[in-house]
């Protein structure tokens, strides 16, 4: 269970200026709804270049509609060259803080500030595009996306990274370029990774169990549900783990994905590399 703030909360089941503004003068849309997160923000002007109405549409959790929501309380009536100047920090504390694994809802709401503002900027010529070369395929996240996210609030670990831009959260197979881009922004205060999981010698049936469970709650399950999504583990019969995604997992396109390239890359880490995953369907 996330901690909320009661202010997260509120603009969660009370959210403000949520529609879609017609003839606006600048359009954002950043996101995916593949990836479980995605923004589209809208704004129009007055005579003195004022954000006189912004409003949102939003796929997401809690944390995205609340972050949202209160991104356009935060802009609503400022001038648009002090708007292009709010941060994702900004986002966060006015809502009292968000949990550390749901920043990067307020880092998509700063991202599609950005776009809708140079969309206006370019009389409607310019959209969100993906600069630098994708580092994270998984989640479609480019190098200069991570080295913004990492300046801008100081991480120091591919963890926090995570977090803040979701790089890192599938299959694990960006991690060490992640690495190199903290160490290259932060230099010495970048942490020091840990060591690789040893896998246990040869285990009982029960104590098998056990790990794999203890696997899919620490290692698997946070990140699902950080997305609005959940895995249950069904049955264990020899090296096949059965299981049931749930919540937004269990609609996703990339459930398959998922179940290769995070559930079963996640257990053979942890547990064995003879591990096979299957999904069960209702």
């Amino acid at each position: 269970m996330w901690d909320y703030t009661d202010k997260v909360k509120d603009h969660f089941l009370n959210p403000r200026n949520v529609g879609e503004i017609e003839n606006p003068d600048g359009v954002g849309e950043v996101g995916s709804l593949a990836c479980g997160d995605a923004l589209k923000l809208t704004f129009k002007l007055d005579a003195d270049n004022n954000i006189q109405d912004v409003k949102f549409k939003t796929f997401g959790c809690a944390s995205a509609i609340a972050s949202s929501s209160a991104l356009t309380e935060i802009i609503k009536g400022m001038p648009l060259e002090k708007a292009a100047k709010v941060t994702n920090q900004d986002i966060a504390e006015y809502l009292g803080g968000l949990p550390e694994q749901k920043m990067h809802c307020s880092v998509m709401g700063r991202e599609a500030l950005e776009a809708a503002i140079e969309n206006y900027k370019t009389g409607g010529k310019a959209k969100h595009e993906l600069h630098g070369h994708v580092v994270c395929t998984c989640f479609g996240v480019t190098d200069e996306e991570i080295e913004r996210v990492v300046l801008d609030n100081n991480l120091t670990t591919v963890d926090q990274v995570t977090n803040y831009c979701k790089a890192g959260g599938g299959c694990g197979g960006c991690k060490t370029e992640i690495e190199k881009i903290i160490a290259r922004v932060q230099g010495s205060k970048a942490q020091v990774p840990p060591a690789a999981p040893v896998k246990p010698g040869k285990l009982t049936n029960i104590q098998k169990i056990t790990l794999i469970q203890q696997t899919i709650d620490e290692q698997i399950r946070p990140a699902l549900r950080a997305d609005g999504g959940d895995l249950e583990l069904i049955d264990i019969e020899g090296n096949t783990v059965v299981v049931a995604f749930r919540g937004m997992c269990a609609q996703c396109k990339m459930a398959e994905f998922t179940m290769r390239d995070v559930v079963q890359a996640r257990l053979r880490e942890f547990v064995s590399d003879d591990i096979f995953v299957e999904e069960k369907k209702d």
